[in-house]
């Protein structure tokens, strides 16, 4: 059964990560930054699709055929042009109910929403993806994440020892996220750097790429957020979850940031 948190550390936290390289100032480069901020926004599509597979409920294919309309309608309305949201608010709200109701996890089609929103370079005047998105970022990021996050990271302490991080749940995701996401990050950057198939970003070096490595290992509101859908309703399995993902993100802050300090 605890198998079902496998994927619980593949997720890096774009707003805690970030705002740990923004500490650093000036000792950290701007392609480092923009770096982990891809690698972050590639992670979580990476466990939405992990939520959409392995967390979700018994498929309803009469849901599943009308979301798929639903979202057909949307790339419609992007491809004819609408400038206004209403439209894709209407559509995407059916949307949401139709992929709730087919048993795919519904923060898919948040996703699936946002990809038909359009966004025009040539339409430097206007965009509707950039409209929404300094809209919601106030509220996003001073309202909703933070809500999430005092909502999610209360663990119980009592009893706690050094035994209890030990138990196969809090180990196994702290190991994940400061030992697991370190190498793999690294390693998959070094071998595509040596091949060619990648540049070192400028003004960087192996440290301050392995730096930042490490703080992919901060996987805080989307792994505690794949914890809860992988131990619903397990509140002693969810504390284990919570330990480990606090300690894992911790620790990958504490090393990564003072590596980067120093290198």
């Amino acid at each position: 059964y605890t198998l079902r948190g496998w994927a619980i550390p593949s997720a890096t936290d774009i707003a805690f990560s970030i705002g740990v390289l923004s500490l650093l100032g000036s000792r950290v480069p701007l392609s480092l930054k923009v770096f982990l901020v891809a690698l972050a926004i590639i992670d979580d599509l990476g466990a939405i699709i992990i939520i959409a597979f392995f967390y979700s409920s018994e498929i309803q294919y009469t849901y599943l055929l009308l979301m798929f309309v639903t979202f057909f309608i949307l790339v419609v309305l992007n491809k004819l042009g609408i400038k206004k949201f209403i439209p894709f608010l209407f559509v995407g709200l059916l949307l949401w109910y139709f992929t709730h109701g087919s048993g795919i996890h519904s923060t898919i089609s948040g996703v699936l929403l946002a990809a038909t929103i359009p966004h025009k370079q040539k339409e430097k005047d206007f965009s509707l993806l950039l409209k929404l998105e300094h809209l919601l970022s106030p509220y996003v990021a001073f309202l909703i994440m933070p809500i999430f996050a005092f909502a999610n990271a209360g663990v119980v302490l009592k009893g706690m020892s050094l035994d209890t991080l030990m138990l196969p749940i809090p180990l196994g995701i702290l190991c994940g996220l400061f030992i697991g996401k370190q190498i793999g990050v690294f390693l998959f950057s070094y071998i595509s750097i040596k091949l060619g198939f990648a540049q070192m970003p400028n003004n960087s070096n192996w440290f301050t790429l392995y730096g930042v490595g490490i703080l992919t290992g901060i996987g805080f509101t989307m792994s505690l957020f794949v914890g809860n859908l992988a131990f619903i309703g397990n509140g002693q399995y969810m504390d284990g979850v919570k330990i480990g993902v606090l300690s894992g993100s911790l620790l990958s802050t504490i090393v990564g940031f003072f590596l980067l300090l120093y290198f």
